[in-house]
């Protein structure tokens, strides 16, 4: 009972997050953003303590908001800051909160989407570096923890910790306001945000740490609030329709990422029958939608890319030739080394794995790639095509000692031994 629990709790502090945060901090002000944080933990934790030996409550998502609503206006009736407008704040409260506690966990009224957009626009304000805008909506709205946002920037805790500090001290000191942007700052704010929502996914589909490869609850997260954009006016633009189909489209493949064990599959070993053709149609049709407009963006390639994975009949078939010329322009876009070693592997489908090899040699020296096992495993597979077993052993060595899940040191762990080293373990 206790695991399962978690697992709900988990899941609701995803979902439930942004909604109590962003409604919270447009009624105290965005300058009391860490009020409303603890309140969202307070209650979870509460949650954890009472749900084991209560049992779950019959609308899991009603009772968070419905008990973040009450610790608010405890804290509030305690605050002098709030004291003289305690009783118009609570009112507001009630009136808000305790309709949205009533309506079913997958319905948002809204001017709950009305609060999450505010909130996603205001943690992303001009006032603040494009960094640290993205790093304060991870942790806010999207619930990460400081050491996820830090993987995910292949950065320090300790720097993703004083960043977020400066932030809201920043905030608080020139009252950023909770608000829409003007015409001319929305293309600038919208860019931190699609990173956000591409972060937030990539941590979903491809954990960091943990006993899973796998966090799908992140993925529909990110779904989500992708999808709340683009029905927005405000955000119904090309661009955030390549990053919504690049997000279904990956998504598409994730009941075949994993085998019985959790243990992780490559895209030639998955079973793609399991794949949803829902979501790959779904995917196709925002892409399609991203085509309006002339800019063509990150998004709209990576899109491209997963599009023609998704519609080829086996790993054999697919349009490698297409792929790598996806990658080409996109490496003019981000020079990142992490597309360079994607293109690497399309590379090595056309040209066989001596050309791989060549082109993450060009590489293998990035800062950003050290702790990055991807790069090794990379190696190792193409020396093992080679049939060279000694050095692909190495290679996947060096990556077992970086791999961050469970499934993904498993995974290492059977090719090192396939290699020949069985004293690994």
């Amino acid at each position: 009972m206790t695991g399962e629990v978690n697992l709900l709790v988990d899941h609701l502090f995803r979902h439930k997050t942004a909604q109590v945060i962003s409604t919270l901090t447009r009624i105290f002000g965005i300058e009391h953003l860490d009020l409303a944080e603890d309140v969202v933990q307070e209650t979870l934790l509460k949650a954890l303590r009472q749900w084991p030996f209560s049992g779950v409550p019959k609308n899991p998502g009603g009772w968070i908001l419905h008990c973040a609503k009450n610790l608010a206006i405890d804290i509030l009736r305690r605050e002098a800051l709030f004291r003289d407008k305690a009783d118009q704040i609570a009112f507001q409260l009630e009136q808000e909160m305790n309709s949205s506690a009533d309506t079913p966990d997958d319905f948002e009224d809204g001017e709950l989407k009305s609060d999450q957009l505010r909130m996603m626009f205001a943690c992303c304000h001009p006032a603040l570096s494009q960094e640290v805008q993205v790093a304060l909506t991870l942790k806010t709205l999207c619930g990460l923890s400081t050491e996820e946002i830090a993987k995910a920037f292949l950065t320090q805790e300790a720097a993703i910790a004083q960043r977020l500090v400066r932030a809201k001290r920043k905030i608080r000191d020139e009252k950023i306001s909770l608000e829409m942007p003007p015409a001319a700052e929305f293309p600038e704010r919208l860019n931190s945000i699609l990173q956000v929502l591409y972060l937030l996914f990539n941590e979903g589909y491809n954990s960091h740490g943990g006993e899973n490869l796998i966090r799908g609850e992140l993925c529909a997260e990110a779904i989500r609030l992708a999808m709340l954009l683009a029905e927005h006016p405000v955000g119904d633009a090309p661009v955030v329709h390549a990053l919504l189909a690049l997000m279904l489209l990956q998504a598409s493949r994730l009941p075949a990422r994993i085998d019985a064990r959790g243990g992780l599959l490559l895209l030639a070993e998955q079973n793609r029958s399991l794949w949803d053709r829902k979501l790959i149609d779904r995917g196709l049709y925002h892409l399609e939608r991203s085509r309006a407009g002339s800019e063509l963006t990150i998004y709209h390639l990576q899109a491209g890319i997963a599009a023609f994975h998704a519609t080829a009949s086996n790993y054999r078939l697919t349009n490698w030739k297409n792929i790598l010329s996806f990658y080409d322009t996109l490496s003019t876009l981000d020079r990142s080394p992490v597309v360079a070693l994607n293109r690497a592997v399309a590379l090595s489908m056309i040209e066989g794995p001596k050309a791989g090899i060549a082109a993450l040699k060009e590489i293998e020296g990035a800062p950003s790639l050290q702790s990055y096992y991807l790069l090794h495993a990379t190696f190792g597979e193409f020396f093992m095509q080679l049939d060279d077993l000694p050095m692909a052993r190495d290679y996947y060595k060096n990556a077992l000692t970086l791999a961050g899940t469970e499934p993904e040191r498993r995974f290492l762990l059977d090719k090192v031994q396939v290699c020949g080293g069985n004293d690994v373990k």
